[in-house]
């Protein structure tokens, strides 16, 4: 049984079809159309709901956005599911629908209840309502009537002058029932969906069910469902999964857990490693980031996958645990295949461990896709230099895009170490090796020649961006 929150009525679901959407679940099942399918894809937001959730004290609530179209309904349990239908009181809107509408934010009105909800999540959050952080929160959304000023200036209206509504006034009620539900169960089970919480309980479920898929957030294998339109065999999540939700910091390293989504490891990234802001803030859009995990990204093994690149260039070990013994792997030796690891059978990924920078480590991380935002890599690049008096004594790199599987540079490596870093030789040598270093594929987001070329030029940009002598500007950092 999986147990949740539609607002405030309790649902207690006895089986639901493995590969169910939530999407499908409130359309069909509860016929709340409000909630629109547009990509069935997780890309254009039309389809935004608010999960509210306990803090990891349970001392609160928080809510995030989802694109309900590639949540898998099982994973609804211990939340509260909030929909554009449940935001109004009778005919008086709520404050983020009536701004919305005081600025005209809305014409054809299809992706309206997407960007009500999602300006719904800013509007019960602590951040304050900068043109940054209005931007991230619709991020997730697109509008292609209207145009995306008026409904900034009505987010950022209404969320300047925040009163309490009435899920403020329901937040105690709220937050008991959910500790009741959370209370009920040790494991949880919904007709293929398996929730273990403890480690015992997943290698016990692996081990039952040997052709079990494990899913994390799911924005990727529910594409199998919606897109390819595939029955999805067992499966077995780690949203449950304390051991695998984890952080931790030490002087050696920066240790977070695999089944943390990407939104709650980018404070403790970003605070270690501030080079990475801008990729993981590009990782797809804010509703995926409230999903996809880390070990999800990496155990996938997809060649364009944002993260692993970053585990190749910082020489970060993959933990891996089957219930009786965990076993470090690196990860210049994790990616075997396409989309193949040194994962075994019976084993799923704990944490990822990323050393600590040195002082005299610079790090940079670059993404090259169509679009800035919510979209996949043409080349990911991450680099990582270490100098000493001024000569390389080491560089680690990752790389998306451009081989079967993420890939560092071992001739990057090789034969940069003892050069100059500031010598022009320098700066040849390594855009000579990076442009023939690989042989990528053509494909729709870019031929093989751009994806060498793209290469070579972010080698060129780390070099400037990492010299002290020099002050030119390689980042556009701002946007219309």
């Amino acid at each position: 049984m999986i147990e949740f929150l539609l607002n405030n009525e309790p649902v207690s679901l006895e089986e639901c079809d493995t590969g169910i959407s939530v999407q499908q679940f409130l359309r069909q099942q509860k016929q709340l159309t409000g909630t629109k399918e547009g990509c069935a894809a997780g890309d254009c937001g039309a389809c935004t709901i608010v999960l509210g959730e306990l803090t990891a004290d349970e001392s609160g609530l928080q809510y995030r956005t989802v694109n309900s179209c590639i949540t898998l309904l099982a994973n609804l349990h211990g939340k509260q599911v909030i929909t554009v239908e449940h935001l109004s009181d009778g005919k008086q809107l709520h404050p983020v629908q009536q701004a919305l509408v005081d600025h005209h934010g809305s014409q054809c009105g299809f992706c309206t209840p997407g960007i009500i909800m999602s300006m719904f999540s800013l509007y019960h959050s602590d951040a304050e309502p900068t043109r940054e952080t209005v931007n991230k929160s619709l991020s997730g959304n697109l509008c292609r009537c209207t145009g995306y000023r008026p409904i900034i200036d009505a987010t950022t209206e209404v969320c300047e002058r925040r009163q309490p509504d009435a899920f403020t006034q329901k937040q105690q009620q709220t937050l008991s029932q959910l500790k009741d539900i959370q209370a009920k169960h040790t494991e949880v089970f919904a007709n293929g969906v398996h929730l273990p919480e403890t480690r015992e309980a997943m290698a016990g479920l692996l081990a039952a069910y040997p052709d079990a898929r494990l899913v994390g957030g799911s924005t990727d294998l529910a594409l199998e469902s919606t897109q390819q339109l595939k029955s999805l065999p067992e499966l077995i999540s780690t949203q449950r999964m304390k051991d695998c939700k984890q952080t931790a910091v030490t002087d050696e390293q920066v240790s977070v857990g695999a089944a943390l989504p990407l939104s709650d490891i980018d404070p403790v990234l970003v605070a270690h490693f501030p080079a990475l802001h801008e990729l993981i803030e590009r990782f797809a859009s804010l509703p995926i980031r409230n999903q996809a995990t880390l070990g999800g990204n990496v155990a996938n093994a997809s060649p364009i996958g944002d993260m692993p690149p970053v585990l190749l260039a910082l020489n970060a070990t993959i933990e891996a645990d089957d219930g009786h013994e965990t076993r470090l792997l690196p990860a210049s030796t994790f990616f075997t295949g396409y989309r193949q690891t040194q994962l075994r059978k019976g084993e799923w990924i704990k944490a990822i461990h990323f050393p600590r920078l040195q002082a005299n480590t610079q790090l940079r991380a670059y993404k090259v896709s169509k679009r800035h935002e919510d979209d996949i890599s043409a080349v990911c690049a991450v680099f990582a230099v270490t100098l000493e008096n001024g000569m390389v004594a080491a560089i680690n790199s990752g790389f998306g895009g451009v081989a079967a599987t993420p890939v560092s540079c071992d001739a990057l490596a090789k034969q940069l170490i003892g050069q100059p870093w500031q010598a022009e030789a320098t700066r040849q040598l390594g855009k000579r090796i990076l442009t023939s270093a690989f042989n990528p594929i053509d494909d729709v987001r870019a031929s093989a020649a751009y994806r060498n070329q793209v290469l070579g030029n972010l080698w060129q940009r780390f070099w400037f961006e990492t010299q002290s002598t020099l002050l030119v500007t390689t980042r556009v950092p701002h946007y219309a």
